[in-house]
């Protein structure tokens, strides 16, 4: 067979030799259209070459998380930024946005106007009228979305990315409980009962708690709202005059507050103390032997798995399963593996 020249294949598409020679040596400079018709006439024609991959303008996603000081999505922004470099600002252009959690109206609007310029989002936000609205807004116009950490289940995503929380909240009861032969009382901090992580995790220690535990009694539950101040005056209250409180479990934040309440009264050390992440502060009370146990969602798994499905999506029409694709394993530290 007669081999192809350049001056053929330029021929037969209708452009110069220069503008084949620039798309067939990856040199750039030739619009999207045109340098996917000179790669099908090469395909066509039988060039013997490794071509080029067509180029095509980098994805524009974006990942929206909360504008709060915990670590957990302080990290998780960094790995996400640190991820979009590593595929190269030809293939995905990340944007960050940080939103506070008590804005929901503003992280709805944000999420809209995202619709109309992203090809992909990648969202964490807790249930909302508006927030759910805007969402199947970005469904209207094609535009696919991962919800992160906390699932959103009446939303028409593509996937969910997270541990499972439920299953998360039953650790935590079973660690807990088998660390306590004796009976006693236990206290449950929870975070902003408005995302159903917090939620899952508590339906799953009480869950535990009741079927393997019965000797322990789960006192009623301190709605900390992940408010500091709001924290330290709940458990002030709950642990003054108390001699029976033998466990505490806190499913969001306010480690530091709760750390300083079990000093005040002499607790430190002497209750079963689980919660979740592992980052300076649980580091430190782990040292101290405050902290018993945390898990740990694993931030960059989070990342890695977002990014990934919503790639697979974009370039190959991958479909996920809504929860098993997305599923992150969490992961347990002691004082023995987590200092």
């Amino acid at each position: 067979m007669k081999a192809v020249t350049l001056a053929a294949l330029a021929k037969r598409v209708g452009v110069g030799v220069a503008t084949v020679d620039r798309v067939l040596n990856d040199r750039g400079g030739v619009s999207p259209a045109l340098t996917r018709k000179i790669l099908q006439a090469a395909r066509e024609a039988g060039l013997k070459r490794v071509l080029p991959e067509e180029h095509r303008p980098a994805w524009q996603l974006e990942v929206l998380l909360s504008g709060s000081q915990s670590f957990f999505f302080q990290q998780l922004a960094q790995d996400f930024a640190t991820l979009a470099n590593q595929l190269g600002y030809r293939r995905v252009c990340l944007h960050r946005t940080l939103i506070s959690e008590n804005a929901p109206e503003k992280l709805a609007a944000h999420i809209e106007a995202s619709s109309k310029t992203r090809d992909g989002l990648m969202v964490f936000a807790h249930e909302n009228p508006r927030i759910y609205d805007a969402l199947a807004a970005c469904h209207a116009r094609g535009v696919p979305v991962v919800t992160l950490v906390t699932d959103l289940p009446n939303a028409p995503r593509l996937c969910h990315v997270g541990i499972d929380q439920y299953k998360a909240g039953r650790t935590a009861g079973l660690m807990l409980g088998s660390m306590l032969p004796a009976s006693g009382d236990v206290v449950l901090v929870s975070g902003r009962a408005d995302y159903s992580a917090h939620r899952q995790r508590i339906e799953g220690f009480q869950s535990v708690l009741a079927e393997r535990f019965p000797q322990l009694r789960l006192r009623e539950i301190l709605a900390g709202q992940d408010e500091p101040a709001r924290i330290s005056r709940l458990l002030e209250k709950t642990l003054a005059g108390s001699q029976r409180i033998a466990g505490l479990y806190n499913t969001g934040r306010g480690n530091t507050q709760i750390a300083e309440a079990l000093a005040r009264h002499r607790l430190s050390g002497n209750v079963v103390y689980v919660t979740h992440e592992l980052y300076p502060t649980t580091q430190q009370l782990l040292a101290q032997r405050v902290l018993t146990l945390t898990l740990d969602q694993n931030a960059q798994r989070h990342a890695q798995l977002a990014l990934t499905l919503l790639l697979r999506h974009l370039e190959q029409g991958e479909q996920p399963e809504t929860y098993q694709a997305g599923k992150v394993d969490f992961m347990l530290f002691t004082q023995e593996n987590g200092i």
